[in-house]
């Protein structure tokens, strides 16, 4: 069905995963278009990733120009584990946590 060694929609769901207001989000609800300056992708793929995330059920999306988008972690803690999605958002190995972090 997809790609799961999907950098781009790993990229897109774990800035989500870990946003934070300091980061510029209202109550943690984001744009396309701010997102995607974020993670240096294209608009139109950022769009294509949050569509992917949302039929999986871990997005909540809110209004209509622009649409706010927010990572729901109640119903990703709630995916079953042998999700693709799931097990992409949880490998950690190649995941710099400096990039959403600051200590």
């Amino acid at each position: 069905m997809y790609d799961f060694e999907d950098k781009e929609l790993k990229k897109v769901g774990l800035e989500l995963m870990f946003m934070t207001p300091e980061k510029g989000a209202v109550d943690n609800w984001i744009t396309a278009v701010e997102l995607a300056k974020m993670v240096d992708l294209p608009v139109e793929t950022v769009k294509k990733k949050l569509t992917i995330l949302k039929d999986a059920d871990i997005v909540r999306v809110k209004g209509i120009n622009p649409k706010y988008w927010k990572f729901d972690n109640y119903s990703f803690q709630r995916m079953d584990e042998d999700d693709e999605i799931f097990q992409l958002l949880c490998s950690f190995d190649d995941v710099d946590f400096d990039r959403y972090f600051q200590y």
